[in-house]
């Protein structure tokens, strides 16, 4: 992704903060994507938990067959929005919203044993021909930080291979895991390998499996070939159709967060306030944690100007980290935050009452520039009481 192409993007009458996804870098990934689906037979589904800006989905559509969801708002969204299958995984199903899901849904995922005997006959008998699964949870770890690990001792997330039984399996078509978090191929061959032998026995009775998300298939890096061998290879051991629903996948090296600089208060360094919250505007940065990469910014002194940057919010935490520019920032000054499209919109709060970015469309080839969404005091005012 050529970030820099977004500085030639005419942003004089744009208000801040905004985010900005190039079109163009969209349908890269979702040509990687359709590539991967076409040559393994694999069906790939974007995940809404990562990425749910809908003023995109027309071109998501034109490349994957459905979306996957983890609530009943986000089943609705891929319904109305997204459009193809609608699939369905989450934690607990809330009884009095599960008529609504079953009007909705093509494949229900069930979290546990418990959950599924709770539902089993209602969906059973659903009108609608709904695909049911269970997510099972293979107890073998790849991601490191355990606030994402599935698999971490105590998880609450799948059942595990002592508890599956014969009457437990009765009426569903599929199993699903979700274990992994930004993996390359590796780390999924390796938990393909003890989901094969933990929970093989059961392979001839469904018809589908789903290896959930957390892939990053369109990173350069991908070994794309690997996976779709590894898809092809399974398949025609099994004859079981597989789902994958990246989110990130989707999107990363798609889009930015741009901010515009406050306030600058003397120090050592001195601190460079923005109109982007790290708490409120990129929570990840503090819950992962992990440092965002600005356009045209290095390390610490790495450069000739250092400074700390500042969130907008009360909270003496809200802090971005330190970076260092060729040039001195100043008020009005714009700082480029990169790859910031998946868990980001999605997770943006209105804390202390900041405005939620904006949201824009661009095509940096041509320069083109649409604003879909801007966010006011009745977007804040609307979701309290």
């Amino acid at each position: 992704m050529d970030w820099s192409a977004f500085r030639k993007l005419n942003l004089s009458a744009v208000r801040t903060p905004i985010h900005i996804i190039d079109e163009g870098a969209l349908r890269r990934n979702m040509e990687i994507l359709s590539r991967v689906q076409r040559e393994s037979g694999a069906k790939i589904i974007h995940a809404l938990k990562a990425f749910a800006q809908h003023s995109v989905f027309p071109v998501m559509r034109e490349y994957l067959p459905g979306a996957t969801a983890s609530s009943l708002h986000e089943a609705r969204l891929a319904r109305e929005e997204f459009g193809g299958e609608v699939h369905v995984c989450a934690p607990a199903y809330v009884a009095e919203e599960f008529s609504d899901l079953l009007e909705l849904a093509d494949h229900l995922v069930f979290n546990s044993a418990s959950q599924w005997e709770t539902f089993r006959e209602r969906t059973l008998a659903s009108k609608q021909t709904i695909e049911c699964g269970l997510r099972i949870n293979p107890q073998h770890s790849e991601v490191k930080t355990r606030l994402y690990d599935p698999c971490a001792p105590g998880s609450r997330l799948g059942v595990t291979a002592e508890h599956m039984t014969e009457k437990l399996m009765r009426g569903l078509s599929g199993i699903h895991f979700h274990t992994l978090c930004e993996m390359g191929l590796e780390p999924l061959v390796r938990t393909l390998e003890v989901v094969e032998k933990k929970f093989n026995k059961w392979f001839d009775r469904i018809q589908w499996i789903n290896f959930g998300g957390g892939h990053h298939i369109t990173r350069p890096d991908y070994d794309t070939d690997g996976l779709i061998e590894l898809i092809r290879a399974f398949r025609q051991k099994y004859g079981l159709t597989v789902y994958m629903e990246p989110g990130e996948a989707s999107v990363i090296r798609t889009g930015v967060l741009v901010a515009r600089v406050l306030d600058v208060i003397p120090g050592s360094p001195p601190i460079a306030m923005l109109d982007v919250s790290a708490t409120a505007h990129m929570p990840d940065t503090l819950e992962m944690p992990y440092r965002p990469d600005i356009l045209d910014a290095s390390e610490p002194e790495e450069r000739s100007y250092t400074y700390a940057l500042g969130g907008p919010t009360c909270l003496a935490g809200d802090a971005i980290g330190h970076y260092s520019f060729d040039n001195r920032l100043e008020v009005g000054s714009l700082l480029f935050f990169l790859d910031m499209s998946h868990y980001t919109m999605v997770k943006n709060t209105q804390f202390n009452g900041v405005r939620l970015p904006s949201i824009a469309i661009a095509d940096t080839k041509t320069g083109r520039l649409e604003v879909v969404r801007e966010f006011g005091y009745e977007d804040f005012r609307a979701r309290l009481s």
